[in-house]
């Protein structure tokens, strides 16, 4: 077998070991991240991706580096270090201040035996440089062609730092050239690859937030409701926390698209909701709206008992009950019924809470309308 033929074959071996990589770290922090939604945990979600992305290719190149370190051939996986580095600096862009850099550098040559050598000096400050100019070019990405700066960026760098690796190992320009070409064909075939998982994971996203998200009023709807009121009743009964809800809809909606039009109904229920939303923002972001039916809406307040959903219940009932909607040049006056009621220990299912909060509302309906029942 030829040397050429002997260097294909690991290359092509390395390509599919780099895309199992990141397919594999995709993989991982979208299990973190449907983990941490599930338990309600509220976490920025970029620290988190830098916390992990960095983790994670810490102990890939760590993991390399203790397999080789020692050996004549140790240059031979740089590539991938570079390709780790790409990752963290470009698509997970992870902002690191440059003088964090150089403790970790020292560190790692001391880890690999070659802090005696200026070749590593330089190649580590170039590493640096590298990592800045990326992050850089990530937070300027506004111009139409973003991957022209990208590869011309890693075509730069990457020579430099294959430059140092040749005086220090000493091995043939051919090599050198044949190194290079590799980095850039990972690189391309990186940014290719990380695109599609990217723009597949956002449209995923997408597909979510439509899924659990009214379009016309653009409240959450009533599967949102379901899994959140699920989620909060048990957490409600196993913890002895205090849960809430209020429910209300639209006096006489029926004769308001009746004799206004369908259009003229979703205009007042876009105005009803913004209302809601903007109170609820104003007093309390963590108390959840939700559209549960045609001119029906329900209002979760975790951690809150009878007494202190007066307050948030009160302003708007009272908002709504003071809107008018102007439809062409036609005026349409609003009033709604409520019913409110908290959780009991006599609930056995987030269906028996629900149905006492309905039964309040039904009481204010029966009872004249635009009026509030709460027990």
């Amino acid at each position: 077998m030829t040397w050429s033929v002997w260097r294909v074959s690991p290359f092509i071996t390395g390509i599919f070991f780099i895309l199992g990589v990141f397919t594999l770290y995709q993989v991982m922090y979208d299990e973190l991240k449907t983990i941490l939604r599930a338990k309600k945990i509220k976490v920025d979600e970029d620290k988190v991706n830098a916390y992990f992305g960095v983790t994670y290719m810490g102990i890939f190149i760590i993991s390399m580096q203790a397999i080789l370190v020692g050996t004549p051939i140790s240059w031979q996986f740089m590539n991938f270090q570079l390709i780790a580095l790409v990752f963290c600096a470009y698509f997970l862009n992870i902002r690191v201040p440059y003088y964090i850099f150089f403790p970790i550098m020292v560190v790692y040559m001391l880890f690999n035996g070659s802090i005696g050598y200026w070749e590593s000096w330089c190649h580590g400050v170039t590493l640096v440089a590298f990592y800045s100019t990326l992050n850089m070019i990530r937070r300027r990405q506004h111009n139409d062609h973003p991957f022209l700066a990208y590869i011309l960026s890693g075509i730069f760098f990457g020579s430099l730092l294959w430059f140092f690796m040749k005086i220090k190992f000493g091995f043939s320009m051919s090599t050198y050239w044949e190194e290079l070409s590799y980095f850039v064909i990972f690189g391309t075939l990186l940014y290719s690859y990380v695109d599609m998982i990217l723009r597949d994971s956002k449209l995923r996203m997408h597909l979510l937030e439509f899924a659990n998200h009214d379009a016309l009023t653009k409240t959450e709807n009533y599967a949102a409701y379901v899994a959140e009121i699920r989620n909060l009743f048990d957490l409600s009964t196993e913890n002895n926390l205090q849960l809430s809800m209020m429910m209300f809809d639209i006096d006489h909606f029926k004769h308001v698209n009746d004799t206004y039009g369908h259009l003229a109904g979703d205009k007042v229920l876009r105005h009803v909701a913004d209302v809601v939303q903007t109170v609820i923002a104003e007093n309390d972001p963590h108390v959840k709206l939700y559209r549960t039916g045609g001119e029906e809406f329900n209002v979760i307040f975790p951690g809150y008992d009878l007494q202190s959903t007066e307050v948030i219940v009160r302003q708007i009932f009272m908002a709504i009950n003071h809107l008018d909607v102007k439809v062409n040049d036609k005026t349409i006056a609003l009033t709604i019924s409520v019913g409110v009621s908290t959780i009991s220990q006599a609930d056995l299912e987030p269906n028996d809470f629900y149905s006492r909060v309905d039964g309040n509302l039904y009481y204010s309906k029966k009872n004249g309308r635009m009026q509030i029942t709460a027990k």
